[in-house]
């Protein structure tokens, strides 16, 4: 068995992604198991009193405590850091956790950094309510606009950071381009990649310098646990590790398990949700009640240039405003279907639906919601694996809602 596992390390690189993602992770024990072991214990011991000391003083690479190391952690972001080409990961317990992390670990009182406006709700309030709070000044940037981006980072800047797509109103950063910026300012770039996962966009490949990802969502797959994890190179990922350790937002091993099973599913997952989603997308935009479509698989998303250069499809998620809408309608759309589910969680097998203004983004005021580009009449869904006849005639009930 042993002889076995030698000679497919020896042909790992040879592997494709897909594969990758499946066999990579944990080394086998002497237990011989099929499926990866889950380490639930709190802590490890050791044979001596010099090996436990070399544990944890010089990080020899034994494990030592749950809140500093774990196996079944190591094994996802292992697994996680080849799909999306990175040197180094590390994993938190949620993907707030992982934004909070990536920000005590290169930022402190006095430093200044840039934040797109396309970010989730919860990121905004982290920067703005409580970043500020110790000294930190946090300057908005459209998502979209390079010029303004780079007009803000002219100034000395620490960190720039986005979400691509925005959520919940799709737009697109460009990568590239923005990566040039910061490189060319000294700047560290940071992109959530929580909507497109590395099935569909690699940032590190395009010029970002870390990857963040909420783990809740399509890592997982069906809206199980909770986690995050952050990516890059090792000198930029060790400070985010020294701070998870001393922190302790820190991924149990359970939730790690689980997000391993779910990274082997993620490459035929994001492919299905992509589909679905493009399907749906097309038949709403063909529907006299509604205003817009917000997806990026669309022939008709303005920036479709720089979409088929950077990502593989469009994703599971799509937005739209309801024509002459108001949060009543909106309300009513979402109350009359029945299919979807009502809930702010999105990147699971079952489709989500909800009112962003009210839900995800709702502890903003109003002036924020307005240059995020949320209005009371957009509704966010998160498409799942259902038929996406099922999911059209859910649609068509909150529809018919609206019309009464």
């Amino acid at each position: 068995m042993m002889d076995r596992d030698k000679r497919l390390k020896s042909i790992v690189s040879n592997l494709s992604g897909e594969t990758k993602a499946i066999r990579i992770g944990l080394d086998r024990t002497p237990e011989r198991e099929h499926s990866e072991p889950i380490f639930t214990t709190s802590s490890f011991v050791f044979p001596d009193a010099l090996t436990m000391a070399d544990a944890f003083i010089n990080n020899s690479g034994l494990s030592s405590y749950g809140r500093v190391d774990n196996p079944t952690v190591d094994g996802f972001c292992k697994r996680l850091a080849v799909m999306e080409r990175a040197e180094a990961s590390e994993a938190t317990s949620s993907g707030m956790g992982a934004i909070l992390s990536t920000l005590m670990a290169h930022c402190q009182a006095g430093d200044r950094i840039v934040v797109s406006t396309g970010v989730f709700g919860a990121t905004l309030k982290l920067v703005k309510d409580f970043f500020i709070k110790y000294g930190l000044e946090v300057e908005l940037v459209p998502p979209t606009d390079i010029s303004a981006w780079e007009r803000a980072l002219s100034r000395p800047t620490k960190l720039a950071y986005c979400e691509t797509p925005s959520n919940p109103t799709i737009e697109i950063v460009d990568i590239e381009a923005l990566g040039a910026i910061c490189r060319a300012h000294h700047c560290l770039f940071v992109v959530d990649n929580c909507f497109m996962t590395p099935v569909l966009q690699k940032p590190l490949l395009m010029g970002a310098d870390l990857v963040i990802h909420s783990a809740t969502k399509y890592l997982d797959g069906q809206g199980r646990v909770l986690g995050g994890a952050v990516l890059g190179s090792v000198d930029l990922v060790e400070p985010v590790t020294s701070f998870i350790r001393s922190g302790g937002v820190t991924m149990s091993a359970f939730n790690a398990w689980i997000f391993l099973k779910g990274l082997e599913t993620l490459d035929i997952r994001m492919k299905a949700h992509s589909e679905n989603a493009l399907q749906l997308a097309t038949w709403l935009l063909q529907q006299p009640q509604i205003e817009r479509v917000n997806y990026a698989g669309l022939t008709s998303h303005p920036q479709k240039q720089l979409i088929d250069r950077q990502m593989k499809s469009g994703g599971g998620v799509l937005s739209f405003t309801l024509k002459d809408g108001k949060r009543e309608d909106a309300w009513k759309f979402l109350n009359a279907t029945c299919l979807m589910s009502l809930t702010a969680n999105l990147g699971d097998v079952k489709t989500t639906i909800c009112h962003p203004a009210t839900s995800t983004h709702g502890r903003l005021d109003g002036a924020d919601r307005q240059l995020m580009g949320i209005s009371e009449n957009m509704i966010r869904i998160a498409v799942g694996l259902e038929s996406v006849d099922d999911l059209i005639a859910d649609c068509e009930r909150g529809l018919v809602a609206i019309a009464q």
